[in-house]
């Protein structure tokens, strides 16, 4: 289990990340958030806010297709399960697109092969429901 400042966090997993850098708070940050738990996207939401991070939620991969708002973020958030197209299916549709923002993915249901294949996609963390804080170091990684 990855340790953040000598001891394993509290409320998840996270892999490849390193340190909590406050120094990104004072950007405007944007984070596009796409999950089908409307509880979820409303706990991040509110756990971004407190932060002073702007978020954009979205239900499902379709519904942040059928927007413009990816051109403002500064980080995607995706879920890997979703009821429609998956996380990792968004992410190789933005990045054939040629986008270049950074992702975290989020999961609940975690696997060495899904982690694989989330890595193999291009995501710059993974994170394993449920979580809180470990979520900003993976924000800051984004926007460094």
């Amino acid at each position: 289990m990855t340790q953040i400042n000598g001891r394993p966090p509290l409320l998840g997993t996270i892999y490849g990340l390193r340190g909590f850098d406050t120094d990104m708070m004072a950007q405007r940050t944007v984070v596009i958030v796409v999950d089908d738990d409307p509880g979820l996207l409303k706990s991040v939401a509110r756990l971004l806010a407190h932060h002073d991070i702007e978020s954009r939620t979205f239900a499902s991969a379709e519904m942040l297709l059928e927007s413009d708002s990816v051109q403002t973020a500064t980080c995607l958030l995706l879920d890997i399960h979703l009821g429609g197209i998956s996380g990792i299916e968004l992410q190789r549709r933005l990045a054939a697109s040629g986008s270049k923002w950074p992702v975290i993915f989020m999961t609940a249901s975690d696997d060495e092969a899904t982690r694989n294949e989330a890595m193999d996609a291009g995501c710059i963390a993974y994170l394993r429901k449920p979580f809180a804080h470990v979520l900003l170091n993976a924000i800051s990684k984004a926007a460094a």
